[in-house]
């Protein structure tokens, strides 16, 4: 019975965890967030984000060594690109110039 109860909290626990914004999580935040991401794909995320620039979709993790479509498909809904806002993780948006 105690183990029952052990797996359905672990379930619980696992199905409130918050989304990650792959854009500005470290590592480790990405590695606990994401189910199938370790510390060594979410240290390549984290490596390609630096090399490439922020994410624009989820899809792009494709681009990441280690890591493809299908684990893709199974994290895409707890990943985030922008903040719960909706504003642009990448740096402050900038009004356009006046003519």
């Amino acid at each position: 019975m105690k183990k029952l109860l052990l797996v359905w909290c672990c379930c619980i626990a696992n199905a409130l965890a918050a989304p990650v914004n792959i854009n500005t999580a470290d590592a480790k935040t990405i590695a606990e967030a994401l189910d199938d991401v370790g510390l060594k794909k979410a240290e390549a995320i984290v490596k390609y984000r630096q090399e490439h620039g922020p994410f624009k979709s989820p899809d792009e993790l494709e681009k990441v060594a280690g890591i493809g479509g299908k684990t893709v498909l199974k994290i895409k809904a707890d990943v985030l690109i922008n903040d719960p806002t909706g504003a642009d993780t990448a740096g402050p948006a900038t009004a356009p110039k006046a003519k």
